[in-house]
């Protein structure tokens, strides 16, 4: 199997090496990695966070095309699929592992983290108002100035802080309009369930399998994806399902009838029919529009 995408890991350019980075966008664009490309698909090992500070451009996240503008957000999930596009857009970001925050969090702090930054739970493109701007730029700008100035032992933790205020905005910010965060009935529940079908949705692609692995019904289980995501448990599973598939044949030149059988499907045949019923497109038509990407 030869590899399309990389899985990138963290890797500290600061003299600190603390896990953090803030990165000048267009710097991004310039840079000529070795090991992979910004403009093609690859895998983070971090979380992340973008800020367009002026003019605008596209960028995909899980193969899915969001376009922004000044005051538009991002919010990406360790472990997600990410490219960009070349384009005169002006932003900053903010790059870490889980370590440097969530280590020296308290168990709320970790959870609006987990839940900040989980796409599936709410959009990652949050576009802000003139006064959220204002805010999230400024305290930006104060992590900026310690990143890039201040070179003592109190320097990490100063930043530290900063990354939590502006999460801990960011929450209330995407709070507004969205009972999912304040579910708390069926929240806990929905994150194992997801933890579970993104391990597993290869082998097992039933709502009665996740039912009893969880120790529930199947109408408990569509109670939570209902409660939380508004969609049956069954679309909940598909939808991880044609995620983790897109990855598989953008990741390798395996066949995709090859492909087919890793996905779980003892006929291709099937596996054609579920993935355009379910991506909208067939599978090599999938690949093929992205193969120049």
């Amino acid at each position: 199997m030869k590899e399309q995408f990389k899985e990138i890991n963290f890797v500290s350019n600061s003299s600190s090496g603390f896990q953090f980075e803030c990165i000048n966008y267009q710097d991004l664009l310039k840079k000529k990695p070795t090991d992979h490309s910004q403009f093609e698909f690859h895998k983070v090992s971090f979380y992340g966070i973008f800020l367009c500070t002026h003019n605008s451009g596209d960028y995909n996240i899980n193969f899915k095309d969001h376009n922004f503008k000044k005051g538009t957000l991002f919010t990406l999930r360790k472990d997600n699929v990410h490219k960009f596009y070349r384009n005169n857009a002006k932003g900053l970001l903010l790059v870490f592992t889980d370590n440097f925050v969530l280590s020296y969090s308290n168990q709320l702090e970790a959870s609006k983290t987990f839940l900040l930054f989980n796409e599936m739970l709410a959009s990652p493109k949050l576009q802000l108002n003139e006064t959220e701007f204002k805010e999230v730029t400024t305290l930006i700008k104060l992590i900026q100035d310690e990143y890039h100035a201040a070179k003592d032992d109190h320097s990490v933790s100063i930043i530290r802080n900063f990354v939590q205020v502006i999460i801990a905005k960011l929450f209330r910010i995407k709070l507004k309009g969205n009972v999912v965060f304040e579910n708390q009935k069926y929240l806990s529940k929905f994150l194992n369930l997801q933890a579970l079908v993104e391990k597993e949705c290869f082998q097992n692609k039933t709502v009665t399998y996740y039912a009893k692995t969880l120790g529930v019904t199947p109408k408990t289980l569509n109670n939570i994806t209902q409660s939380i995501l508004n969609k049956s448990a069954k679309t909940f599973i598909n939808e991880i399902v044609i995620i983790q598939s897109k990855r598989l044949i953008i990741n390798s030149t395996d066949s995709l009838t090859e492909i087919a059988f890793q996905t779980g499907f003892d006929e291709s045949t099937n596996f054609f029919k579920y993935f355009r019923k379910y991506a909208g497109l067939s599978p090599s038509e999938f690949r093929v529009s992205h193969q120049s990407a």
